[in-house]
């Protein structure tokens, strides 16, 4: 048997070296030097790096040939989730001093620099992924860039948040909060998936099974977030417990309780791993997902 905690640090480390070369192989000069350390204090910061790492997983599950060709689909991943995450943070949304363990980036750089560097992780993300389009995958670069685009944007995570603020201190039922949640945080789980199953030569209808995967562990992940901020610990999490209730938003364990909470998360993520599993044979995606859903940090 395979040691996953040793497979698993080895891909944080490959997605940490990818990131360190899109970021350092730029113009430093005085104008933009600020910019560019504010990028790299967020992006490597740490963290799971759950979402590149889940572009390679569905790349292999599909059995693709080539592993590096979808090296700047997961640091784009990485750069847009960092993005939303510097947004997130900031005093007009959920106002955060900590993440991952640190300062969040307005705290250190301000609140301007904080939403420029936001911006300018966005479109490096674009930047990176189009140098990477070439004569032999250019019909499938095209369409994991339309999957991501659709993911993160309007139609997506963006959507999400803009219902995340706009339900602030409003009585939710579990229907709302689903949809919020979809948007918010599955849909750049689904379209991590998507993009790296994309890049092996997924059929349509394969990308439609993985992107359903990706919907049901986006919302366990979710739902064990939801857990994690009421029984948790700042120093165990990184960053403020009792955030939800603080900012006066509903959650999962607001209208189900923690067992029930629970129970959900258990029961979405038997349900991914099933289409995973039927799929294809990737024992390191599927010990990843249920490692991830059942998390406490």
């Amino acid at each position: 048997m395979h040691d996953f905690n040793e497979e698993f640090y080895n891909k944080v480390a490959l997605v940490d070296d990818i990131l360190e070369e899109c970021l350092s192989d730029k113009d430093n000069s005085q104008l933009q030097k600020e910019i560019y350390e504010s990028m790299s204090y967020s992006v490597m910061a740490g963290g799971k790096r759950l979402r590149p790492i889940l572009v390679l997983e569905a790349y292999n599950l599909f059995e693709g040939k080539d592993e590096k060709e979808v090296y700047p689909y997961m640091a784009a991943i990485e750069m847009i989730h960092t993005y939303s995450l510097i947004h997130d943070d900031l005093p007009a949304m959920d106002n955060d001093d900590y993440r991952r363990g640190r300062l969040t980036n307005h705290k250190v750089y301000g609140e301007d620099m904080a939403i420029l560097t936001g911006d300018g992780l966005l479109n490096l993300a674009y930047e990176t992924m189009i140098k990477s389009v070439d004569e032999k995958n250019v019909s499938k670069s095209i369409k994991a860039m339309n999957i991501i685009s659709n993911k993160a944007g309007v139609s997506g995570m963006i959507g999400g948040q803009v219902g995340d603020i706009k339900n602030v201190n409003k009585d939710m039922d579990i229907e709302t909060l689903d949809k919020i949640n979809e948007l918010k945080t599955s849909c750049l789980i689904e379209g991590s998936l998507m993009m790296g199953a994309t890049m092996a030569g997924a059929s349509d209808k394969e990308l439609e099974s993985i992107c359903m995967a990706g919907s049901l562990i986006g919302k366990a992940f979710q739902i064990q977030d939801d857990v994690l901020d009421v029984i948790s610990d700042s120093k165990t999490l990184g960053k403020p417990v009792l955030s939800d209730e603080k900012n006066q938003k509903k959650t999962y364990v607001d209208l189900l309780g923690i067992d029930g909470a629970k129970e959900q998360v258990r029961n979405l993520s038997d349900k991914a791993l099933k289409i995973i599993k039927e799929l294809g044979n990737n024992e390191f995606l599927v010990t990843l997902i249920e490692r991830l859903v059942n998390r406490d940090h």
